[in-house]
């Protein structure tokens, strides 16, 4: 059925049985890791490119991360036991889920990359740059403190990023918003952060 995806919605909660699974068509879910004193980091972002419940591809009833609604939009609900049903009388339908959990397990590897090697600024324009690709307009609307958790980081050094960008004019800042104003300029600041993996859908 047609559902909306209103903002910070959960779709998936760690361990729990996950009942069904969700194919945004305007709108963005994170799928978010957490660990022990409740730090969070983003692991995986989905649009209208692909769906929630990589678990449920792979043959698992749960997962240990969460996935929330994190910019607002609406799309299909779908229940496990429909799509477990369908899997089973094609076998194109499981090769194309299939392939999307490969794309997704690749996005994440690449995200952990990126954390590991490269600076907050690189992270945040490819962060932007990947929501952006999965969203119509140019204006994303998201706070300071939910870019902090998205890229594992501390809020005073996104806003500091953030505002090395706008310096650099490469995006427009305000309350609640950010706007992509040089996107071309944004990927060359990544310095490959935002690379063929990234591009490969959207190029």
């Amino acid at each position: 059925q047609h559902v909306q995806l209103n903002l910070k919605a959960q779709l998936e909660i760690p361990y729990q049985p996950i009942e069904h699974v969700y194919f945004p068509e305007v709108g963005i879910a994170s799928v978010v890791a957490s660990m022990t004193g409740g730090r969070q980091s983003e692991v995986g972002i989905i649009g209208f490119d692909g769906m929630t419940g990589i678990a449920v591809i792979l043959g698992q009833d749960s997962s240990p991360n969460e996935t929330y609604v994190q910019v607002a939009g609406n799309g299909w609900c779908l229940p496990v036991e429909n799509l477990r049903s369908e899997v089973a009388k094609s076998q194109s339908l499981r090769a194309s889920l299939l392939r999307y959990a490969h794309d997704f397990l690749v996005q994440s590897s690449r995200t952990a990359l990126v954390n590991g090697h490269s600076k907050i600024e690189e992270r945040l324009a490819r962060w932007l740059l990947m929501v952006h690709d999965r969203t119509e307009g140019n204006t994303i609307r998201l706070t300071h403190e939910f870019l902090a958790t998205m890229l594992g980081a501390r809020r005073p050094g996104v806003t500091t990023a953030l505002q090395m960008l706008e310096y650099r004019g490469l995006v427009h800042a305000k309350r609640g918003e950010i706007t992509i104003v040089d996107r071309a300029g944004m990927i060359k600041l990544t310095h490959g952060a935002y690379g063929d993996e990234e591009q490969r859908h959207f190029g």
